[in-house]
């Protein structure tokens, strides 16, 4: 019998798609999927949301997504596609855990704006019957094409805004007129595209262009998203340059099936820990200048406005959230006087053929999470021309506010605080100081850093037979040279407490440092045998007891540094594993002839 071929026999995907453009939609769903990608909470690990993206298209001929959606455009069936999609990402959106907390991602192609209307219609009826808030939605704008060129754009991002939806730049800084955008328009998130992400850690000038857009973006009330993230050192470098929220394979990568997504992730918990651990100088005094100002919704009604003006005449604006308790702006008492003072003005408000709602008046106020630094946020008022107010987030959820006023107690408290850390016999600041200095260092690897740990040998000995008079005399002596040798700016002297001392230095070689620090100890030694008498110069040793309490002899005292540097590139977020090496780099200093020891952060012992 003549073998045929069989008609389940599976068909070539380039042969499919031949034939696919009449039928795209129907071919999609059939083998369409969304698959869901987490984005979380830099600070926590805790997943914020989810981008829902496309996979299954190569089962019908199309290597990429973009693919199937050029092709369904040119078949003029692009807006049936994304409206499939988005309803059945929805429909899985509202299957998780998560999902009133959480925020879904949604691509919004460029030539769709015009059908917008539609599509934003259509989601709403989807949003209205799984009683999930717009709010929980949020559109990404392609930056494959320039949207502000299309006619009807800025009517679609006003009637998204109006109706509760959030707004994200997809791939920002590789596009055509996301500048544009985040300009014109006010914009939820600014996603940070995978070219500036990767390996960040090793390029200063990606670093500066991070550290500028996160400045520009939390000025203009819009958080910051890095995605591509797909390395260790690329999620801290992030996390410290101020970027928000998270997404990339290092994180997770995208997944298909529910039971998969996780609502947290516990590496990136353990990475912060050492940051979370204990609550730094700057977010305390925050903490207690924060004003919880009572808040509008933006879906609640004119009236409810009033009456929160009504009970609060002092009060000139209050915070906007929408449904998810996410800082949406502030409204301000300004942009309702010309309806109060016009006749039928409130009945004109509340008139709902008029269509004015709480989002008509929202103004965009700068958003910063509470773990900033204060001379941080001081620097953003400084940047907002006429802002009434910073909101603080304290995990993406509103955590009240600050006026500059507030800052400045903030401010000038650290100050105070910083001037009772010092050293009362030297002057200089003490441990909380350095390890601040540390830490700033060890998360910006620009230049190399080198901390230099210094600590007299046989100090006891001497101590214990001149007194503490000429101890001290020591210790300020020592104080001294240090400044001589250091100090620019950027050098931090520290004092960790009786014959202990830190320098750090930033941007010098491993070569011009020994040279300085050559001078400062043979100088030290020189200028110290002048404290001891002439018989124990001459014997170049002392009597004493060791630390058993048994006699011995000891030589003379000196100073000895073990130097730790943090190579350029190297980004570091726990000050513990730097502090691990002090040990070891302190007895090799010791043990040294010339009293110096060098070693590189990272490299074998």
């Amino acid at each position: 019998m003549k073998t045929g071929t069989s008609l389940a026999a599976p068909v070539e995907p380039d042969v499919l798609r031949r034939y696919a453009s009449d039928q795209i939609v129907t071919l999609a769903k059939l083998v369409v999927e969304n698959a869901f990608q987490p984005i979380v909470e830099a600070g926590t690990g805790t997943v914020f949301g989810y981008e829902s993206l496309m996979r299954g298209q190569e089962r019908i001929g199309f290597d990429t997504p973009a693919d199937i959606l050029d092709e369904a455009y040119q078949a003029g069936q692009l807006l049936q596609l994304e409206q499939m999609l988005a309803s059945r990402a929805l429909a899985k959106f509202a299957t998780l855990s998560n999902f009133s907390s959480a925020t879904l991602f949604l691509n919004l192609d460029v030539r769709l704006i015009p059908h917008g209307e539609r599509l934003v219609e259509n989601l709403l009826q989807h949003l209205r019957t799984a009683n999930i808030p717009p709010s929980s939605i949020c559109f990404e704008f392609s930056e494959r094409f320039d949207n502000t060129s299309v006619p009807e754009f800025s009517a679609l991002v006003s009637k998204l805004r109006k109706a509760g939806f959030k707004l994200a730049i997809d791939d920002f800084g590789v596009g055509h007129g996301e500048m544009k955008l985040l300009c014109d328009h006010a914009v939820d998130y600014l996603k940070i595209d995978r070219h500036f992400v990767a390996e960040i850690d090793r390029s200063p000038r990606k670093r500066h262009f991070l550290k500028s857009i996160v400045n520009i973006a939390h000025v203009l009330g819009t958080r910051v998203i890095a995605e591509g993230i797909e390395a260790e050192a690329e999620f801290i470098a992030c996390r410290e340059y101020g970027v928000d929220l998270v997404q990339g394979w290092f994180i997770s990568r995208p997944a298909t099936h529910i039971s998969e997504l996780a609502p947290s992730f516990p590496h990136l918990q353990e990475l912060g820990k050492s940051k979370r651990g204990s609550q730094s100088l700057d977010e305390i005094l925050i903490r207690k200048q924060i004003e919880l100002l009572p808040t509008v919704y933006e879906n609640d009604t004119i009236d409810s406005v009033f009456e929160l003006f009504r009970r609060n005449p002092r009060q000139a604006f209050f915070p906007v959230l929408n449904a998810n308790c996410e800082p949406r702006g502030i409204i301000h008492e300004h942009h309702l006087k010309e309806y109060i003072y016009q006749p039928f003005g409130r009945d004109l408000l509340k008139n709902k053929m008029y269509e004015r709602s709480i989002s008509h008046f929202v103004e965009m106020a700068p958003i910063v999470g509470l773990d900033s630094d204060a001379e941080h946020l001081m620097a953003i008022f400084a940047n907002m021309e006429g802002s009434n107010c910073l909101i603080l987030t304290d995990n993406m959820r509103y955590a009240g506010v600050v006026s500059a006023a507030s800052l400045i107690k903030v401010i000038n408290e650290k100050q105070l605080k910083t001037a009772q850390d010092q050293n009362p016999l030297t002057g200089l600041p003490g441990n909380r100081a350095i390890r601040d200095f540390m830490r700033q260092c060890g998360r910006d690897g620009d230049e190399v850093r080198h901390f230099c740990y210094c600590d007299f040998d046989n100090f006891k000995p001497f101590n214990d037979a001149y007194g503490f008079h000429l101890g001290d005399h020591a210790i300020s002596l020592f104080a001294a040279l240090m400044r001589r040798y250091f100090f620019a700016e950027r050098h931090f002297l520290g004092h960790v407490g009786g014959d202990d001392f830190f320098i750090g230095v930033v941007g010098w070689t491993q070569d011009e440092l020994a040279e300085i620090l050559d001078r400062l100890i043979s100088d030290f030694h020189d200028d110290v045998l002048d404290l001891y008498s002439e018989e124990h110069r001459a014997d170049g040793r002392i009597l004493g007891h060791d630390r058993t309490g048994a006699e011995a002899l000891f030589p003379l005292m000196r100073c000895s540094i073990g130097v730790l540097e943090l190579p350029e590139g190297l980004v570091i977020d726990d000050i513990n594993r730097v502090s691990a090496e002090i040990a070891v780099i302190k007895s090799a200093a010791k043990e040294s002839e010339e009293g110096l020891a060098f070693h590189i952060l990272g490299e074998a012992n």
